[in-house]
């Protein structure tokens, strides 16, 4: 199980992103798919989650702004980032779990989730 984040970079506060998610070695619609977020000297935290049967999950601090989508097609999945705010700087991963509704269960938390990739910076300027 291989996960690869991209489409990090620097923008304005306002702006849009689009992260990805790629993922190699497994059929992804067989996973639930979550972002998590790491800023400096914070904690890890839950982003989004998509389960395999596409029921998305967001954190309440970016629920309206932020869209998780995912593309069988391409094995993988989208975080699209819109209304970014100074507070959304963080490094974000992308992680896997063979369960199809583990953030229906149990929320999106870091212990849920085995299979990790590299992170992507995303950095955003007031």
């Amino acid at each position: 199980v291989q996960l690869q984040a991209s489409g990090g970079g620097l923008v304005q506060a306002g702006g849009s992103l689009r992260l990805s998610c790629a993922a190699s070695g497994f059929p992804i619609h067989y996973f639930s798919i979550a972002w998590f977020r790491q800023a400096p000297g914070k904690e890890r935290e839950g982003v989004s989650c998509i389960s395999t049967t596409d029921t998305a999950y967001y954190a309440d601090s970016v629920k309206g702004r932020f869209t998780i989508s995912r593309d069988n097609a391409k094995n993988t999945v989208t975080l699209q980032m819109d209304s970014l705010k100074s507070e959304d700087t963080a490094v974000y991963y992308c992680a896997a779990r063979d369960q199809n509704n583990v953030c229906g269960v149990y929320g999106i938390q870091t212990g849920s989730f085995g299979s990790w990739g590299p992170g992507t910076l995303v950095t955003v300027s007031s």
